[in-house]
């Protein structure tokens, strides 16, 4: 998740910072933040897919923020964009530029990070990562490159899209929590969860992945089964639709 944050005051712009890095190491997102003290050098920066959410004062020095926005928005109207003001009076403008949200300083760091938690429902899954012990060593490994994890013993392995295994002394379940149960992850037998983005189909009582490999699945748990893939997908939908009716 790659935030700019557009605002003259440095002392906001630290705490800004970090609060969105505080909120990616406790929900496990790569957070990068980058600042910038004046419009013209955040619009000169700025291109179609450089930021996954800006956070923009109203109240800047070179340009008011919501002409900024305005021309933020004719380069790309489908980032996620934060009003941060120290004023509700320019509200109404600010979500004709298609805001997200507007939080009003002094803000909280309550308050930005349930703005965070909501904008990660919208955003790609493809920031979140989990870290794992493995060889005497940690590693750190992205939830959408991980294809399926089985158990073995006391130990799991996880396999990767590039083809790799990460073998770890841990449980499933223990696994499945540091993800925070997240629903991309089914659980098709005992001991095995497989990636719901990389399934492709069922076939005499088995999914079939991406990767070529399958995996039998509990018999009596089909309906189940398949039924929380068609839900995850559904919600991915939906949460692609939410973005696109950000867009002017």
């Amino acid at each position: 998740m790659k935030i700019a944050l557009v605002d003259d005051e440095q002392t906001c712009l630290d705490e800004l910072a970090q609060l969105c890095h505080d909120f990616g190491a406790q929900n496990n997102y790569l957070i990068e933040t980058v600042p910038f003290t004046n419009a013209e050098a955040f619009l000169d920066a700025f291109d179609r897919g450089s930021f996954s959410v800006v956070f923009m004062d109203i109240y800047l020095n070179d340009m008011n923020g919501i002409t900024a926005a305005l021309r933020m928005r004719s380069l790309d109207p489908r980032c996620v964009l934060v009003f941060v003001t120290s004023s509700a009076d320019f509200m109404p403008e600010a979500f004709s530029c298609h805001a997200f949200e507007y939080v009003t300083k002094p803000f909280s760091p309550q308050r930005i990070d349930a703005v965070l938690q909501d904008v990660s429902t919208l955003l790609p899954m493809s920031s979140k990562y989990v870290e794992v012990p493995s060889d005497r060593k940690t590693v750190s490994l992205f939830l959408h490159e991980i294809i399926s994890v089985i158990t073995d013993a006391h130990y799991i392995h996880i396999s990767l899209m590039n083809g790799t295994c990460v073998k770890s002394r841990m449980t499933l379940t223990a696994f499945l929590q540091l993800t925070e149960n997240d629903a991309r992850f089914i659980t098709v037998n005992k001991g095995v969860a497989v990636n719901a983005e990389y399934i492709t189909d069922f076939g005499n009582s088995c999914c079939i992945l991406e990767n070529g490999r399958y995996f039998p699945i509990r018999v009596r748990d089909r309906l189940k089964i398949e039924q929380a893939i068609q839900d995850y997908h559904f919600n991915s939908i939906r949460r692609r639709q939410a973005a696109h009716r950000r867009a002017p």
